[in-house]
């Protein structure tokens, strides 16, 4: 998450340092001055990379490459390789050949950095090429996602098979034309270089290299331009060229893993002989293109015809999950690679892939875990056209794969900010609109501000979900020019990319209880919980139990029975549909309920507390979706019934203890409490769909609401009933779902 904390830090920049604080270094770059005797090394990182910036250290030397021994690495060899690179600095190193086994000679060992080396040469170690290891000892490192300001590129060991090294690049649009466009999809590919904007001669440019910089700047794929136009305008302003040429195969994730080409050595302003400054045009994916109609799609399309993302907190991010057999299920981590991330995100109308993420990171799926061990070549069209190994079995969702992507820079997060509050991600929502002609901040209406309004404000600034939703803000003073309301009338769906997508007033605002101290406001938090219920325990535990009424007076006190039960005789019975519920949180973060345990309310009946009103609804439907039949379960107790393995339970209802389902825990509701059930005394036999909703108000922000709702099938003959088919919404693929009435998922529960 440090590009959401970059962006959420800039916005205090004006503010300045308070006085007495000196103001951050700038750390200027100077080329290193090496002594004759120092040995010449080049630098690259190699293997099997889950994001660009890390790998096995691999050592140019005396016409070879090799490796180095992890013996005596510490943090501040890691500095150095990473400062020898060009990035800021190191941020952690791996022993035992983390990202695969090099080849060659391994040329460092028992290497003694103090960090402040201009090169690796220059450390301590056993001399360079002496080594007792093997190379199942290889280091790798991960360096910073920043450039050190001001580098600059000598290749002291010309064409070696070295990786690309600028302090950064970008497409400069050059037409007028393009030059309003958002995001920017055409024109010059520039590189910074010693401080300065370079252009590229094109005469050795080729396709693959407009692939991977179109994908690193979000866009899946590139197209051909008008060339003459270029012409004209290189002739009439004189392009200053990098020293080099560039040599990418197509498959890259970044310019930092393409080759270094030929050098150009070209004198100061003179022109590429036979040739051009390079031009790249790419196309956005569906979800960023302008239409004249619709202005930007929304991202976050609830349907991917084989593949899509899930439990990501911005768009562009989440776990992967594929289409097999009618049901959506996960990719094993084995093998999991920055390749086969970016075939996924190019699927997906985005760019390369960012980083590809292991262990569950992003969440937990459910339901079966479809793919193992997959390689891509990175040519292929969906991830699903990669070889997997059909055979392998083992794998947990523990080891669910994720993916963040690159996606085009929107420039959404300039028009808006949070104010106010004691940390970046936490303040009173202020929104730019135009007014009479000008930009102006202002607030926003907190009238009917709810879960899926800041779920979007966090994600349009990069802080990932939603954890609170605030309709007062006066503890936090934001900008006192910017009380007034601008905006009002806001519904979110919860997946737009921008506030300004949702619903709206415009400009006709409506906000009684006017901006200011009441005007809205957010906390965000990189986590979320996921709570995900278990159909098999559903369609396991489900009988009838014909109940009298005496027996059902507290479950009468809380709206649990039918509204016919209020003329029943006390000696009459009910007839009630019973199960288990058992609710997983697969998520990142545990599920706490948001009424502080000073609000919960005691019922005396029960003789427990209840700390969110309404945690789950339960309904029958017909097949035609009509609700015949209804219950409601107040959550009288969140705790940890049941952890997986290695995870200790933190909740428990006992004493008044803290409420709440952990990460790796469930929270089991059996079939034997009040409440458990609807009553269905009043039902006709036949067929029906069952329902349950968790958390059908978003009371609680999660990763994911499509999987809240679960749905089966249920017949029900007057004497006996059978629950089958039980599944979890967004299980299943969009023509088996259209066979269950009912809510297709929670993401519309209450719109």
């Amino acid at each position: 998450m440090q590009e959401a904390y970059k962006l959420a830090v800039a916005q205090y920049e004006h503010l300045g340092y308070p006085a007495g604080f000196p103001d951050p270094e700038q750390e200027h770059y100077t080329a290193p001055q090496l002594t004759p005797d120092t040995p010449r090394i080049q630098l690259r990182l190699a293997g099997d990379k889950r994001k660009h910036n890390e790998g096995r250290v691999e050592v140019f030397y005396n016409a070879a490459w090799g490796t180095v021994c992890d013996d005596d690495f510490t943090i501040h060899a890691a500095q150095v390789v990473c400062k020898e690179l060009g990035y800021l600095e190191a941020v952690s190193w791996s022993p035992s050949s983390k990202y695969g086994k090099g080849q060659g000679p391994i040329w460092f060992d028992n290497l003694h950095c103090t960090g402040k080396e201009k090169t690796l040469a220059l450390c301590p170690s056993n001399g360079i090429g002496i080594s007792d290891c093997k190379h199942s000892e290889d280091v790798g490192v991960v360096c910073s996602d920043k450039r050190i300001p001001g580098f600059k590129f000598v290749n002291t060991l010309p064409n070696h098979n070295l990786d690309i090294q600028v302090e950064d690049v970008r497409i400069r649009a050059i037409l007028s034309s393009y030059r309003k466009r958002i995001p920017v999809t055409e024109g010059y590919v520039e590189v910074k270089d010693d401080g300065k904007w370079k252009q590229i001669c094109n005469t050795e440019w080729t396709q693959h290299n407009s692939r991977i910089i179109c994908g690193m700047f979000g866009f899946p794929g590139e197209r051909k331009y008008n060339a003459r136009v270029y012409k004209m305008f290189a002739r009439r302003r004189k392009p200053t060229y990098w020293d080099y040429a560039v040599n990418c195969t197509g498959n890259e994730a970044h310019l930092s893993s393409c080759k270094l080409g030929q050098g150009t050595s070209m004198k100061p302003n003179e022109t590429c002989p036979g040739g051009l400054p390079v031009v790249v045009s790419c196309v956005p994916g569906r979800d960023f293109a302008p239409t004249p109609m619709t202005g930007f799609r929304k991202a976050f399309r609830q349907e991917q015809p084989l593949v899509r993302l899930r439990g990501g907190a911005i768009v562009g991010e989440g776990r992967v999950e594929v289409l097999k057999n009618g049901e959506w299920g996960t990719i094993c981590d084995d093998n999991w690679s920055l390749l086969s991330a970016t075939v996924v995100c190019r699927e997906l109308g985005f760019g390369t892939a960012i980083e590809a993420l292991s262990g569950g990171r992003l969440g937990q799926g459910m339901g079966p875990v479809h793919m193992n061990e997959v390689e891509c070549s990175g040519f292929e069209k969906s991830i699903t056209e990669c070889f997997f190994n059909k055979e392998a079995l083992g794998c947990s969702h523990e080891e669910d794969a994720a993916v963040r992507c690159n996606v085009p820079a929107m420039g959404f997060q300039e028009s808006l900010r949070l104010s106010g509050g004691r940390n970046p991600y936490e303040g009173r929502v202020e929104v730019l609109v135009e007014r009479n002609g000008s930009l102006v901040w202002g607030t926003v209406c907190s009238d009917s501000w709810g879960t899926m309004e800041a779920m979007v404000v966090c994600r349009q600034l990069g802080l990932g979900f939603a954890s609170n939703t605030f309709q007062e803000t006066w503890y936090w003073p934001g900008e006192v020019s910017a009380d007034s309301v601008v905006m009002s009338g806001v519904r979110c769906s919860g997946t737009e990319m921008s506030l300004s997508h949702c619903l709206h007033h415009g400009a006709h605002l409506s906000c009684a209880k006017g901006g200011g101290r009441n005007a809205a406001g957010v906390s965000c938090s990189e986590t979320a919980p996921d709570l995900v219920l278990n159909p098999q325990v559903v369609e396991q535990t489900t009988y009838m139990e014909d109940r009298p009424m005496f027996m059902l007076q507290c479950a009468y006190e809380e709206n649990c029975l039918s509204s016919n039960s209020s003329q029943a005789p006390a000696n009459s019975y009910r007839r009630l549909l019973r199960f288990s519920s058992q609710i997983h949180n697969n998520g990142q973060s545990d599920f706490r309920p948001k009424a502080g345990r000073h609000s919960w309310v005691w019922h005396e009946c029960h003789r427990h507390y209840h700390s969110m009103e309404v945690f789950t609804l339960y309904d029958l439907f017909t097949l035609n979706g009509t609700k015949v039949a209804e219950g409601h379960k107040a959550s009288f107790c969140l705790e940890d019934s049941e952890c997986d393995e290695g995870i200790e339970k933190r909740y428990e209802c006992a004493n008044f203890g803290e409420q709440g389902i952990t990460v790796g825990c469930w929270d089991t509701y059996r079939h034997d409490i009040d409440c458990q059930w609807i009553d269905i005394s009043e039902l006709k036999p036949g067929d029906y769909i069952f329902q349950i909703v968790i958390n059908p108000n978003y009371e609680v922000p999660e990763s994911d609401y499509t999987n809240n709702i679960m749905k089966c099938r249920c017949r029900y003959d007057g004497h006996r009933v059978w629950m089958y088919s039980c599944h979890n919404g967004g299980s299943l693929s969009t023509e088996t779902e259209q066979t269950f009435p009912g809510l297709l998922n929670n993401q519309v529960t209450h719109r």
